[in-house]
C-alpha cells in the first residue's frame, strides 16, 4: 500500500479488554469517543494481544516479535522497535508513559528521541525523592491521561513544523487499582468509592480471589468501566488537540491495548500469565486520512502493528505479524505466549485463535513436555503443537543480554502498588 503520511501516532491504554467497550457489543456506553472513530476507522472485531501482560505484551506491540525474542531473560528490550526504524526513516520518535515494567529500566527507551516514563532516571536523587514524597501525599501510581496528553503534546509543539514524527502514549488509567473520579464513579454505581478501598479490593481479588463476593466483582466491574469512560474522554480530548493543529489529516492513527482485564471468569482476576481472551482479546483501529468505516473480522495481532507502520512508511523490514491491510482473509491463525507466573519458572503458555477456533498448552521446558487444553480440533492442535516447536527452536537460537536488572526504589514502589509485586 502507497500512501503519503506525515506522522505516525500510536495509542495504547493498559489493561483494556475489547468486550467492556460499546462499539464492542458491551451493553453500557462506556465508550463514545471510541465509537465515533470506528465510525471513521478500521476496526478489528478479533483483535488479539501477543501476549496476556505488560512485559510481554508491549515488546511484541512496539518489535513485531514474539515475546520470547523480543525481551531477554529479564525482560529486557532486545529486539529493535519500530521507533528505532522510524528514526532511521527521518521520523522524529517519542514516547510516553508511566508503567516501570516499560520503562528505561528495561531498555524501552530505544530509539526514541524523547522518552518521558514518569521515573526521574537520571535526574539528581533528590528530585527523585521529592517526587515520591509526592507521589504519595497525592496516593498517585501512574501519570494520569491528561498528564499524558499534555506531555505528548507539549513535544509535539516543540518541533518544526515541517518534522514528521512517531508518537506512542500509552495510558494506564484502566490499569487497577481502578481509582476513577468520583463524578466517573456514579456513572455506573451509586456513590463513590474511596481510592484505599479500591486498592484494598483489588489487590485481596488479585491474592484471594475465591474471598470476592458478587457484589464486590460487580463494584470491582462499575469501577474499572469507569475508567473507560474516563480515559476514553481523555483520548477524545487528545485528537480534538491534533485537529486543531492540523495534524489528524495526515497521520496514521491506531488505537489497541496491551492486554485486558480479568474479573473472575476463570477464577481469576487482573492479568496472570494464562491467555484466555477476557486478557488476550483487545480493541483495535486504525485510521488513515481517508478511512472509511470498516470491520474486518479475520483475526489480528498486536504484532501486526509494526508491520503495518513499516509496510506504509516505506521501512521493508520484515515483521512476525502481517500488515493489517493485507490480514482480511477467512482461515489466519493468531497465536499468543507467556511466561509462567513465578521469574523462575519453567512453564511457558501457548495459544492460538482462528475466526472459529482456539487451542491452549502448556510447555514443560526443563522436559519439553507439552499439554493441551480447550483445543477446538485436533487440527488446531497440530498447528499449535508446530507454533510451539518454531517458537523453541527460535529461542534456543537467540542469546538475549545477560545485564543484571537495576530497578530503583521509586520503580519498586509502582510495581507494587500496581498490583505487579
Amino acid at each position: 500500500m502507497s500512501i503519503e503520511l506525515d506522522n505516525v501516532i500510536l495509542l495504547s491504554a493498559d489493561a483494556l479488554r475489547a468486550d467492556h467497550l460499546s462499539c464492542y457489543g458491551y451493553h453500557r456506553d462506556t465508550s463514545p469517543v471510541l465509537d465515533k472513530l470506528a465510525e471513521e476507522s478500521i476496526r478489528f472485531t478479533q483483535a488479539y494481544s501477543a501476549s496476556s501482560h505488560t512485559r510481554e505484551a508491549v515488546p511484541a506491540l512496539l518489535t513485531g516479535e514474539y515475546p520470547d525474542v523480543a525481551i531477554d531473560a529479564n525482560y529486557r528490550l532486545v529486539a529493535d522497535t519500530i521507533a528505532s526504524r522510524l528514526s532511521e526513516a527521518g521520523f522524529k520518535t517519542g514516547g510516553f508513559h508511566s508503567n516501570p515494567f516499560v520503562s528505561r529500566a528495561y531498555g524501552f527507551d530505544q530509539g526514541f528521541d524523547e522518552f518521558d516514563d514518569d521515573l526521574h532516571f537520571g535526574q539528581h536523587k533528590l528530585v527523585a525523592l521529592a517526587q515520591r514524597a509526592l507521589d504519595k501525599l497525592r496516593n498517585r501510581h501512574y501519570a494520569r491521561a491528561e498528564e499524558i496528553n499534555d506531555r505528548s503534546l507539549s513535544w509535539i509543539d516543540s518541533l518544526d513544523t515541517e518534522e514528521s514524527f512517531f508518537l506512542w502514549n500509552h495510558y494506564m488509567d484502566t490499569h487497577g487499582p481502578y481509582e476513577p473520579p468520583g463524578e466517573y464513579q456514579r456513572l455506573y454505581h451509586d456513590g463513590t468509592v474511596s481510592d484505599s478501598e479500591a486498592q484494598s479490593l483489588y489487590q485481596r481479588a488479585i491474592k484471594d480471589p475465591d474471598s470476592i463476593t458478587d457484589e464486590e466483582r460487580q463494584l470491582l466491574i462499575d469501577l474499572y468501566d469507569a475508567e473507560i469512560r474516563y480515559n476514553d474522554e481523555r483520548i477524545g480530548e487528545f485528537l480534538a488537540a491534533l485537529r486543531k493543529r492540523d495534524l489528524l489529516e495526515d497521520s496514521l492513527l491506531i488505537v489497541t491495548a496491551d492486554h485486558g482485564d480479568a474479573f473472575g471468569e476463570h477464577d481469576y482476576y487482573e492479568h496472570p500469565r494464562y491467555l484466555h481472551d477476557e486478557i488476550t482479546h483487545v480493541p483495535l483501529f486504525v485510521r488513515l486520512p481517508d478511512s472509511a468505516d470498516e470491520t474486518v473480522v479475520t483475526p489480528a495481532s498486536t504484532l501486526d502493528v509494526a508491520a503495518t507502520i513499516a509496510e506504509l512508511v516505506g521501512s521493508g523490514e520484515e515483521y512476525e505479524g502481517k500488515s493489517l491491510f493485507d490480514v482480511d482473509c477467512e482461515d489466519r491463525i493468531v497465536f499468543m505466549q507467556a511466561r509462567g507466573e513465578n521469574e523462575d519458572s519453567h512453564l511457558r503458555r501457548y495459544a492460538l485463535r482462528t475466526q472459529a477456533g482456539a487451542c491452549f498448552c502448556e510447555r514443560d521446558r526443563e522436559t519439553g513436555a507439552l499439554e493441551f487444553s480447550e483445543c477446538s480440533s485436533r487440527s488446531l492442535q497440530s498447528k499449535l503443537n508446530a507454533h510451539v516447536d518454531t517458537r523453541v527452536r527460535r529461542e534456543n537460537g537467540e542469546t538475549g543480554s545477560e545485564e543484571e536488572e537495576k530497578v530503583n526504589q521509586e520503580v519498586e514502589r509502582r510495581l507494587d502498588a500496581l498490583g505487579y509485586k
